[in-house]
């Protein structure tokens, strides 16, 4: 390839394998398309069937369960251990099958439940990018515990919680399953702190809320959430995420620029 020669970017999308995860990523994929670059969701065979969408590409990779998905597994903790393993090497395997078509894929696009995604990309020397499915509140609950400015457990004694900047004392009741009864759920827990072991190393985080939705919340990440800080200052403004910073990360994708672009921007937000 020239070296100023552009090219179409091809992204690929890969969500957690639930629909609460799935179609905020296929939604994503979808206006990815709309922008001219070719989207691909990478799902797992169990779920694969279910997704169609026009402009949008479809390949599975494996969870390890691919006749039942979550069902065929014996418990939460194998089914996460077989879906990094499992998912890692078929995602690999996407990308090496289109490596020397006139798409290769250039990014992947990950749900933020699944940080061994990025590792894939890096092994492949593509762009990697994380996606919260979340609400910012809560991811911005979850990244302070993560930091440990925030310690479980929670008491209800304790109440309301009024140290999240940027959102109204929340009282016992309001808080997420996982923070109320942590010993209940201590794999899903520990996948959700997951999240954030990688991500200062992603080169875009993308976040599914708008400012109408949560306006403090959102204002204070991008002035004061520790993994997410110096990403917010270069590539977001203050009126809010807006189609101009996914206008720009199209542009690189869909330039031969990358080396460029990181060394004089370094990771986005």
């Amino acid at each position: 390839m020239e070296q100023n020669k552009y090219y179409k970017g091809h992204i690929v999308v890969v969500p957690y394998p639930c629909q609460g995860h799935i179609n905020p990523l296929l939604q994503f994929a979808k206006r990815l398309a709309s922008k001219g670059v070719k989207a691909t969701i990478a799902t797992t065979r169990y779920t694969v069937g279910s997704i169609c969408a026009a402009n949008v590409g479809v390949e599975a990779i494996s969870d390890g369960f691919d006749e039942g998905g979550f069902s065929e597994a014996k418990s939460e903790e194998v089914f996460l251990k077989s879906f990094k393993a499992n998912g890692s090497a078929t995602l690999s395997q996407v990308i090496l099958k289109f490596q020397n078509s006139d798409s290769p894929v250039n990014c992947i696009v990950y749900d933020s439940f699944l940080p061994w995604a990025l590792d894939v990309a890096r092994q492949h020397g593509i762009y990697g990018a994380a996606f919260f499915t979340n609400s910012a509140t809560v991811s911005s609950i979850f990244c302070r515990i993560h930091n440990g400015t925030l310690s479980l457990p929670l008491e209800e004694e304790n109440m309301p919680l009024s140290s999240i900047p940027g959102v109204p004392p929340l009282n016992f009741r309001d808080l997420p399953s996982f923070l109320r009864l942590p010993e209940s759920y201590p794999v899903y827990l520990a996948m959700k702190l997951s999240q954030f072991s990688n991500l200062e190393e992603a080169d875009w985080v993308f976040g599914n809320t708008f400012e109408e939705l949560e306006p403090g919340r959102s204002q204070k990440i991008k002035k004061n959430s520790i993994w997410w800080r110096e990403k917010a200052k270069k590539a977001i403004a203050e009126g809010g995420s807006s189609d101009k910073n996914i206008n720009e990360f199209v542009w690189v994708l869909m330039s031969d620029k990358r080396k460029k672009f990181m060394n004089e921007n370094g990771t986005h937000y």
